[in-house]
């Protein structure tokens, strides 16, 4: 790959609030720590000090994740009715903690835009309060790289400086590289519980314009008890699709925690992919994940941001086995197609009989959004080995008892991964293989692997729309 260095001029605000510059040379994409700017220190502050730069109508970045800096967001938002701040943009991936700013109150201050949405946005969004970008995981660095969104300040998340002056943004690089890269002012959280991580989150001190000591434990995701579907899912995949060497990928939640727990036997297992949790953790303690056999970052599990329980970031914490990337590099097709058997697994919310899935919204409501599925999708479907296995894993019905296939999706449901990327999709009464298969094959396979309950239905539905009776593949 080759690297490209390249000078930005960017604003500083001094302490009379006149505008200076300076150039902040950054190296985009490679995974070199950033190099300290001669003379030059940060000023530590209070968090009330520190956020007053913020003005009306400026953009604005927050870091995500477990990393959410909840601190300099409780000041930011007390600093908007203090200083009647109105019409600010504030940009985030899914963020943890209460989101003030997507409160009622702070309404005419602040507007959230979700470039993934996370449960403290679901709300303010669909209540037109707040909004929402469509946009592939790997694509978000773009926006900032190329000003199509022009950052004022970002509010971050760092380690504690060490001797040398060096700074990690922990447990989320994702897009947040990108955003410190190109914001005018950074002012970051300086808390020592957050991981130190080796890869691209390395930021020098003298690249932070305000740093703000206040230690905070970090965002948990506790482990939810799998249910009985969840657990034959995690077993039908593992025993069928997963192959000793394989690379994985996992997005978040039950199903690929389920397929996780069943994957202890397994040998020379790697991971790259957007996100990791704890039960990568139990399978490097065991020994079934080694990254050994991975083309790209041979030995070190790849990820650009992970969420979970204290264990897993005292597990991330110093560990040169860990590799935190730019979600740029991590969730690019043509790096991730490179790593052996890809093996990626991920859930939605519903597919209907053509193959459709939708993963990012209940009708017209919004719920997340595209994140890395459609990359790694399509990541495992052109590896080049031909044995990546692009996976859609979830149980075959709602809590409510409702099929989760469908003969059509919800009205205004939006489609995340297309009938033409979907290959297998799992449900916890078997596995369909849609790749290559006409739409009647399609409805056949995916009808067999519907709960019993909803099968006969879902075949009528199926003759209604296509006009012909649902047939196997010959």
């Amino acid at each position: 790959m080759a690297f490209r260095s390249v000078s930005r001029i960017f604003q500083v605000i001094d302490r009379r609030s006149h505008l200076k510059y300076f150039k902040r040379g950054y190296y985009l994409y490679t995974p070199e720590p950033i190099h300290p700017l001669p003379d030059r220190t940060p000023d530590w502050k209070n968090a009330d000090e520190a956020v007053q730069v913020i003005q009306s109508g400026q953009r604005i970045f927050i870091h995500g994740a477990a990393a959410t800096p909840c601190h300099l967001i409780e000041a930011m938002c007390h600093h908007g009715k203090r200083a009647d701040v109105r019409d600010v943009e504030v940009m985030h991936i899914h963020t943890e903690g209460p989101g003030l700013y997507n409160d009622p109150e702070y309404d005419e201050m602040y507007r959230s835009n979700s470039l993934f949405v996370g449960g403290n946005s679901r709300k303010a969004i669909n209540e037109g309060r707040a909004d929402a970008v469509p946009i592939f995981l790997c694509e978000i660095p773009l926006l900032f790289r190329r000003k199509i969104l022009n950052l004022d300040v970002a509010l971050v998340s760092v380690s504690p400086p060490d001797k040398h002056g060096f700074c990690s943004l922990g447990t989320s690089v994702d897009c947040t590289r990108s955003a410190i890269q190109n914001a005018k002012y950074i002012i970051a959280q300086v808390n020592k519980h957050l991981p130190r991580t080796f890869g691209d989150g390395i930021i020098h001190e003298s690249h932070v314009d305000a740093m703000v000591q206040w230690d905070e434990p970090l965002h948990e995701m506790a482990k939810n008890d799998l249910t009985p579907e969840e657990t034959k899912i995690g077993k039908l995949i593992a025993e069928n699709l997963v192959e000793d060497g394989a690379t994985l990928q996992m997005g978040i939640g039950s199903i690929p925690d389920a397929v996780l727990a069943q994957l202890g036997n397994h040998k020379n297992l790697g991971v790259h992919s957007e996100m990791f949790s704890d039960g990568v953790v139990d399978l490097c303690e065991k020994g079934a994940v080694n990254n050994n056999e991975k083309t790209i970052m041979t030995g070190k599990i790849v990820s650009s941001f992970a969420v979970g329980t204290k264990r897993l970031y005292d597990f991330m914490n110093n560990n040169p086995f860990v590799e935190m990337c730019d979600v740029a590099f991590t969730n690019n097709t043509s790096v991730i197609c490179q790593n052996p058997k890809v093996t990626a697994i991920n859930s939605c919310i519903e597919v209907d009989l053509t193959g459709q899935i939708c993963s990012d919204s209940i009708g017209t409501r919004i719920y997340s959004g595209f994140g890395g599925q459609i990359d790694f999708i399509r990541g495992a479907a052109l590896g080049l080995d031909g044995r990546g296995k692009p996976i859609i894993a979830m149980p075959s019905s709602t809590r409510r008892g409702e099929s989760k296939i469908v003969p059509l999706l919800k009205k205004g449901s939006g489609v995340v991964t297309t009938r033409a990327h979907v290959h297998y999709v799992v449900t916890e009464y078997g596995i369909a293989y849609l790749f290559g298969k006409s739409l009647r094959e399609r409805a056949y396979d995916l009808i067999n692997i519907a709960h019993p309950d909803h099968r006969e239905s879902l075949e009528k539905a199926a003759f209604e729309r296509l006009k012909c009776m649902p047939a196997p593949f010959k």
